[in-house]
C-alpha cells in the first residue's frame, strides 16, 4: 500500500534544476532516502526501498551522491578492531 503526500513547490524550481515534476519527485525520493541511509536512521534495503530502486541501483546512487556505501558508527568500528587482536 502507497501513501500520497502532496507538497507544494514554486514551479521555478523545477526549471532552475532543469528536471520536470516527475523526475524532480524522484530524485527527491532518492536524495532523502540517501541522506537517512547515511545518518544511520534507516537501513540500506529500507532506503532502497523508499527511494523506489533495487538494492544494486540503490548502491549506484550511494556512489553518485559520494557516501560509503557501508556505514560505520565509531562505537562499532572500536568493537570490530577489538576483535583482531
Amino acid at each position: 500500500m502507497n501513501t500520497t503526500i502532496p507538497i507544494q513547490l514554486p514551479t521555478t524550481v523545477f526549471s532552475a534544476l532543469r528536471k520536470t515534476p516527475d523526475e524532480f519527485v524522484r530524485e527527491m525520493r532518492i536524495a532523502a532516502a540517501i541522506k537517512w541511509y547515511e545518518l544511520g536512521e534507516i537501513s540500506q534495503g529500507k532506503a532502497a526501498e523508499i527511494a523506489g530502486l533495487t538494492r544494486s541501483e540503490f548502491i549506484s546512487a550511494l556512489s553518485r551522491y559520494r557516501v560509503d556505501f557501508i556505514q560505520y558508527y565509531e562505537s562499532e568500528l572500536v568493537e570490530e578492531m577489538e576483535d583482531v587482536d
